[in-house]
């Protein structure tokens, strides 16, 4: 059970109050999010995109956590991306399902502002599970979904890029 008091950063924060809530409050059921981020290697979007939201999140004291279960994050990268070095961890080689379960662990503990997984087709219970994770820590969860693009031929589908450069 933590007690400590927190400040929660919100997107914009003249758009939105910062609040000062305890972690294990009914308060802090407000502050959390998941949701899932597609994307496509035909499509340069993710620097567009995620980039900023991460740098934001990277300016909290708290560390930003990559659950990628089959890459490893490029250090050059992520200096070149202006994203703070010394607050990212990476847990690679794990398996999809035991990523489930880390990455709600992870948004639980509080400890990390944001947690990107790369994760297998979720079902509607492991989707509440993390969303009550997110709330509950007060953090933000990003699922990353690759998509095929031979399948995404037939249909519109928005998509991010995500460069190759991204992972050694």
């Amino acid at each position: 059970m933590r007690t400590q008091h927190r400040t929660n950063h919100h997107f914009s924060q003249s758009a939105l109050p910062v609040a000062h809530t305890q972690v294990n409050s009914s308060a802090s059921l407000n502050n959390g999010l998941i949701t899932e981020f597609v994307y496509s290697a035909s499509q340069p979007a993710f620097a567009q995109l995620l980039l900023p939201l991460l740098h934001h999140l990277g300016m909290q004291s708290r560390w930003l956590l990559w659950l990628t279960p089959q890459q490893k994050l490029s250090r050059h990268w992520l200096s070149q991306s202006g994203l703070p070095v010394d607050k990212m961890v990476q847990v690679n080689q794990i398996t999809a399902m035991s990523t489930v379960d880390a990455m709600e662990k992870a948004l639980l503990t509080g400890n990390y502002s944001v947690v990107l997984g790369w994760l297998p087709d979720l079902n509607d219970s492991e989707r509440e599970r993390l969303q009550i994770a997110a709330r509950q820590g007060g953090s933000y969860g990003f699922i990353m979904k690759p998509i095929n693009e031979q399948n995404s031929a037939s249909g519109h589908h928005s998509t991010v890029k995500i460069h190759s450069s991204v992972y050694h």
